[in-house]
């Protein structure tokens, strides 16, 4: 895989007035897709903003027959899982990647299956589910096994759906995620158990495997982990109308006394819909706290957390390495493509479809 060279540049201002020009020039000939976490220098020039599976989507509906991703590498995955064979997807830095996909590979994933076949029918009584931040790999895995994707905005009825299928579900790779869900859905703590993939059977009891409706990875968001219960207690000590917004991707302890939790897309939403003077602090992403800070000043926004919380994955994708994506396809040859395997494409495809069909 040819990867971009960084073009050199004196300052990052003649960096952005060629990436203008070439945008311009290229023209509806690409399409950039700016994840809400990007840094903002790089977020302006996006065509297209949202999470993760919208973005794949609008590059899907798209005719443009080149699609850069600023985002990180499973999104781009997923991008060339829905987009045609005309079309041609681009990741600025491929070493942008996610520590939470890193936390669950296909093999271990694979290994797991195994590991719980040896005590309990997994064909005819689990399934598996993950969440949209996972390797095609893993998405792959999920449709040759019945399973499915979610996304933060509906794990709800993936995991409605998935038990009307077979009695339990194998969730991965993040555990908050999965948790959150199924307590809000009046799941009890009993029948849910966490598989650590480095213990036998998970660390777990062969009674517990054979009760739990709901099997998390040990898998998380370093990120989202970095919110506390105490920063939600210090903000509504210092702030006696503030409202908590958080994501599910936090631990049970912060989602359990927030006002509201929900998706990027979700909490975007509910910020923009409340009255003004309503006041937030806010647990995710620092560089989407920010935007919503400047787009509503008129409603006080806040970090929820006194450290800061930045996706340094994500982060990786600057001006330079935009500039040089925008110039390898003006110069007739690309680099940093992200193409998945055919075999995980169309099994991929299939768990991807199976979600949005519901």
């Amino acid at each position: 895989m040819q990867t971009c060279p960084l073009v050199p540049q004196s300052n990052e201002k003649e960096v952005l007035k060629k990436i203008q020009k070439l945008k311009t020039e290229l023209g509806e000939q690409v399409l950039i897709l700016g994840h809400h976490y990007q840094r903002e220098e790089v977020f302006a020039f996006a065509d297209i903003s949202g999470d993760s599976l919208k973005l794949s989507q609008q590059a899907a509906d798209s005719t443009s027959p080149y699609i850069i991703f600023c985002g990180v590498h499973f999104m781009a995955e997923t991008a060339d899982i829905l987009t045609t064979d005309a079309q041609t997807v681009i990741l600025p830095d491929l070493a942008a990647g996610c520590s939470m996909a890193d936390m669950a590979n296909d093999e271990q994933v694979n290994e797991v299956w195994a590991e719980l076949a040896s005590v309990i029918d997994v064909e005819a009584s689990v399934t598996p589910v993950t969440y949209i931040n996972s390797t095609a790999a893993l998405k792959s895995f999920c449709g040759q096994h019945g399973g499915i994707v979610c996304t933060s905005s509906n794990a709800q009825k993936t995991l409605e759906w998935s038990w009307a299928q077979r009695d339990k579900i194998l969730f991965f790779p993040d555990q908050h995620l999965g948790r959150n869900t199924a307590l809000a859905m009046g799941m009890s703590d009993e029948l849910m158990i966490v598989w650590d993939p480095l213990l036998p059977l998970g660390g777990n009891s062969l009674e517990s495997i054979q009760k739990a409706k709901l099997i998390l990875w040990k898998g998380y968001c370093s990120v989202h982990m970095l919110f506390q219960a105490e920063h939600v207690h210090d903000m509504r000590e210092e702030y006696t109308d503030i409202q908590i917004l958080a994501h599910p991707e936090c631990d049970r302890s912060v989602c359990d006394i927030a006002d509201f939790v929900g998706s990027t897309e979700a909490i975007i939403a509910h910020v923009a819909a409340a009255k003004t003077g309503q006041r937030f602090a806010i647990g995710t992403e620092l560089n989407l706290v920010n935007r919503l800070r400047l787009q509503f000043p008129q409603k006080p926004v806040h970090f929820l957390s006194p450290t800061i919380c930045m996706c340094s994955t994500m982060f990786r994708t600057d001006p330079q390495h935009l500039l040089a994506a925008l110039q390898s396809i003006a110069d007739h040859h690309i680099t940093n493509q992200v193409k998945v395997h055919e075999t995980d494409k169309h099994w991929a495809k299939i768990s991807l479809q199976r979600m949005l069909a519901i």
